[in-house]
């Protein structure tokens, strides 16, 4: 018999410090955080690097705790300690400023390097130890829906051989531009042509990692936009200001005689007129003719109509009422004719699309002034030059029929190529042939600079001067995609600063009825050096990892990639992403600079769909087919993964939980349950599940709505082969033995680490429980019949609730009367026999809750006072009736009217209530947040994100002997 594997649990089955890792990933999505790797490319949904970091980490080094259960003498409060030391490894890697400090990431190389030599010696008389425990080498890293790159690339920075796969070639190249290519030419110095006016760089320059090859990226660049412009700069002439314009507005005459550089066209989308008498006039439909909205810089178009014909002035000044609407008369696809007032409703514009009848009419062209934008009207020869304009080339490629994300179609915007302009086009495909001269170009100055050449590229594992000229290209090939996001006939104008918005805001292309033109010769947002320049910035992000790096176009249910790996992964997340739909806007373009380079990536007209693993009911016919498909699907991919991984190491699995409904007093969703089921099916047990936030501080609750974390971590087991069945009965006898215990430590009441806030308890709390479902081979129910997943959750759901619950038992009379009064009116007034009923049956009084100060009552009524209603100078160690419900609330207004030192200070005076005030907060936040009281759940939540502080401060005012909530 074969001895078993000595599998030390690892740090992400135990603990992690989630506040922390949460704090890090809100402030990577903020603005003005500076160039991120995503820059190099757009993708959707993209996982922040904090947390993979964290994950990866967390996965890699084995949990203190596993000494201890190997029987090494390691006491429980050494295990803690080491513990701790590990969340500081894991607090300082998460910080944005750290992402290239090797001195972090070295602390956090150590560290799992430790872990693995520990884990190679626990097996190193296992039959297999030379093939699964090399001491010298650390075992792979595989993701196997690698996406946008976050995952693999942290692994790679961590100090992992680093494997990527994808089915969608998009996803691929974006990989292979982070993880593979960077590496083989690390510490290669540039050699592509200087922009004119720089300065040659210095022989000893540093170009460490990608230093060198980032620089030859905005090298030839320059020289690409340059070429452009000597074809086609008569498309993008300057503004004379002439004296006409001047006697016209008087704010032009500092530029009289001057030529100003334009940074847009700003256009507007026109049908025919539906009033019969005017159905020879193109009119506009603005949806606003505000331009801009900044402070004594306001602007607008002022429509002047002369008969059947009209033409827009630019106005300077606060805009009135009626130029906010534009001609939008309401929402959707409905305006009003400029000429007649005739309503021009959503038919008519789709009748005139289907014609092919759909224009576009100059509404304000925008050009640089001495101290910030100066809005000019449109003349006649600025849009004759604009439609001029006469493109070769054009993607044929058809849109998907996806009502839900893509609604140019009906419009008769039907293919990718139907959403630029002719300017737009002329312009892309333009920088795409140039992308392919600059390809041979920078393949002919490597060899000039005599950099080997094996003659092989990038697709034959080259790394000589044929591999390096193609690089190059890849990263030109990116910019011309991120220009087409902001070049398009779909993006918006910012009226409050100013400037051209990109296309994918959001996961959708959507209809745009006014539309800025960015001019892309100019370093403007939307011009191609400005996009170049924050690409290359974005390039030199990616690190200087030695470790290789490899991107693969295979499909998750059949590939090999993964065994003996150390698997993290993100999947596509039910039917909330059309990745391959979307993704064809980039593929048509990267397809015409780079098919040469890897012809079997793009051997297609477009992105392979049959196998994208999205429950999208347009392509299966309904949403039943769709959602069996998934379920298939996904289940052969983790299955995959399952029988693959490397068995010493958990796999993490992300979930984005979407689509929320509340019912029977838990959250679910249809892909939530269909991707656990598909998890378990697959052959793994989950042993937790990590809340991972990746939105602001300020979003962190929905207005009225069920505010979850941005994803869910799940870690996974391979179940055991000898895993049995268990009653229901059983199944329901272990969830109450033991998820009171694991809710503690949730909650921060048996650990020293942060209460997980309870926004994400709900799901945190469903880890635990489901680990006791998925062990089994299967629960079974009274009939016999197999318990389903969303049957399971509802069992787990019920357990929270109860433990939470004020009538568990850890409550006192009055605080079980306040919270199923507020159950029932919140803070508003109910009848007073009810209250004395529930009072009486709560074992409290009407009068004993007006003594402990927690209700007014009169005239027949009783209402609850709410936080900011409660004395001001209360003291617990003088007040006789001290309610957990009153301590609470007073909590509550301190914290909100004095902050964290103040609520830490009143917190010291009742020391023995602060787990029971905490554990109240869970149960009012649950309730509030079920009923969408989206004001009343912030507070609660706020009093529990701020716990670990309220702690620490109770502890400075020197009541440090007792027991607050937990230890320090």
């Amino acid at each position: 018999m074969t001895s078993p594997i000595k599998s030390p649990k690892k740090l992400i089955e135990v603990a992690l410090p989630l506040d922390d890792i949460n704090a890090a990933c809100a402030h990577e999505k903020m603005p003005g955080i500076g160039p991120h790797p995503r820059g190099i490319h757009l993708w959707w949904a993209r996982r922040p690097l904090a947390a993979a970091r964290a994950v990866l980490f967390a996965q890699l080094v084995n949990d203190p705790s596993y000494q201890r259960e190997l029987g090494y003498g390691v006491n429980k409060q050494e295990a803690e300690r080491k513990r701790e030391q590990l969340f500081d490894i894991i607090r300082d890697l998460v910080k944005w400023e750290n992402t290239n400090n090797e001195e972090v990431l070295n602390r956090a190389r150590v560290a799992i390097w430790e872990s693995w030599r520990e884990t190679c010696h626990l097996n190193r008389n296992h039959p297999e130890a030379a093939e699964l425990f090399n001491p010298e080498k650390l075992p792979a890293f595989h993701d196997p829906f690698a996406g946008g790159g976050a995952i693999p690339l942290e692994a790679q920075r961590l100090g992992l051989e680093s494997y990527a796969s994808d089915l969608n070639p998009v996803a691929v190249m974006i990989n292979k531009a982070m993880i593979e290519i960077p590496p083989k030419f690390a510490g290669q110095p540039p050699m592509g042509p200087i922009p004119e006016g720089e300065k040659q760089q210095k022989m000893h320059e540093d170009w460490s990692g990608a230093k060198g090859l980032a620089e030859d990226v905005r090298r030839y660049g320059h020289w690409m936009r340059e070429e452009a412009f000597k074809r086609i700069g008569h498309l993008y002439p300057k503004v004379e200001i002439t004296p006409e314009m001047v006697a016209e507005r008087s704010d032009l005459k500092q530029y009289e005689g001057e030529e100003l550089t334009v940074i847009a066209w700003l256009w507007a989308r026109t049908v025919k007129s539906p009033n019969p008498a005017f159905s020879h006039v193109d009119v506009p439909l603005a949806s606003s003719f505000v331009l801009s909205s900044k402070k004594g810089k306001e602007a607008y178009v002022e429509p002047v109509v002369e008969s059947d014909e009209y033409r827009f002035e630019i106005k300077v000044g606060k805009p009135p009422v009626a130029a906010k609407l534009g001609t939008k008369a309401a929402r959707g696809a409905n305006f009003t004719c400029l000429l007649t007032g005739a309503p021009i409703s959503g038919l008519h514009i789709k009748s005139e699309g289907e014609a092919g009848r759909l224009g576009a009419r100059l509404m304000a062209v925008v050009v640089e002034g001495k101290r910030g934008r100066v809005y000019l009207s449109p003349t006649q020869d600025a849009e004759a030059v604009a439609k001029s304009a006469q493109p070769e080339w054009k993607p044929e490629t058809s849109l998907p029929n996806d009502p839900r994300n893509f609604w140019t179609i009906p419009y008769g915007l039907k293919t990718y190529g139907d959403l630029f302009t002719a300017r737009q086009l002329v312009a892309l495909t333009t920088f795409s042939d140039l992308v392919q001269e600059a390809h041979k170009k920078a393949i002919a100055d490597a060899k000039a600079v005599s950099l080997p050449d094996d003659g092989q590229g990038l697709a034959q594992g080259g790394a000589g001067s044929t591999a390096y000229g193609e690089a190059v290209s890849v990263y030109l090939t990116f910019c011309v995609d991120r220009c087409a996001d902001f070049n398009n006939s779909l993006t918006g104008w910012r009226q409050g600063n100013e400037k051209i918005m990109y296309l994918f805001a959001r996961q959708s292309i959507p209809m745009a009825w006014d539309f800025g033109e960015a001019n892309i010769m100019e370093n403007v947002v939307g011009g191609f050096i400005t996009n170049l320049e924050y690409q290359v910035k974005c390039l030199l992000k990616l690190g200087t990892s030695a470790a290789k790096g490899n991107a693969l176009q295979l499909d998750a249910a059949t590939q090999d990639i993964s065994k003996f790996k150390v698997i993290s992964t993100d999947p596509p997340y039910y039917d909330n992403i059309g990745y391959a739909d979307l993704s064809d806007f980039f593929y048509v373009w990267m397809r015409r600079s780079l098919r040469n380079i890897y012809p079997s990536l793009f051997g297609t007209m477009a992105v392979p769909k049959a196998e994208e693993l999205v429950a999208t009911p347009y392509r299966h016919g309904s949403k039943e087919k769709a959602e069996n498909f998934f379920m298939d699907g996904m289940t052969r991919a983790i299955h995959n993964l399952a029988i693959q991984s490397h068995p010493c190491f958990p796999v993490a699995i992300y979930y984005a939980f979407k689509q929320s409904e509340t019912k029977e007093g838990s959250t679910t969703s249809t892909g939530w349950v269909t991707f656990l089921e598909a998890v378990i099916q697959a052959g793994f047990s989950i042993d937790g599940t990590w809340p991972m936030r990746s939105e602001q501080t300020h979003r962190m609750i929905g207005m009225g709505t069920n505010a979850l974390a941005s994803s869910i971590v799940l870690v996974c087991r391979k179940r055991l082969i000898t895993a049995e069945t268990i009653s229901r009965r059983g199944f329901q006898r272990q969830l109450r033995e033991e998820m009171p215990e694991a809710l503690e430590t949730m909650i921060g009441g048996i650990t020293g680490q942060a209460p997980i806030a309870p926004v994400d308890l709900a799901q945190a709390a469903i880890g635990p429980g489901m680990a006791i479902y998925s062990k089994y081979e299967a629960v079974l129910n009274q009939d016999g019949s197999k318990m389903s997943v969303h049957d399971a959750l509802v069992l787990i759901n019920r357990a929270i609730t109860e433990f939470l619950s004020p009538d568990s038992g850890n409550f006192d009379a009055d605080t079980q009367f306040c919270a199923s009064w507020f159950d029932q009116y919140a803070w508003s007034a109910g009848p007073f026999g009810e209250a004395d009923t529930l009072a009486r049956a709560k074992g409290t009084s009407e009068a004993g809750l007006k003594e402990a100060g927690v209700i007014e009552s009169g005239s027949g009524k009783v209402r609850l006072f709410k936080w900011g209603e409660y004395q001001s100078e209360w003291d617990p160690t003088t007040d006789k009736r001290t309610p957990v419900w009153e301590a609470c609330h007073q909590m509550i207004r301190r914290l909100q009217n004095h902050g964290e030192s103040a609520a830490g200070e009143l917190l010291a005076k009742m020391p023995e209530k602060g787990e029971v005030i905490r554990q109240l907060s869970y149960h009012l936040y649950t309730l509030c947040e079920r009923k969408k009281w989206a004001e009343e759940a912030r507070a609660y939540n706020e009093l529990i994100g701020s716990w670990h502080a309220i702690v620490a401060a109770s502890h400075e005012t020197g009541h440090t002997g007792e027991q607050v909530g937990f230890d320090l």
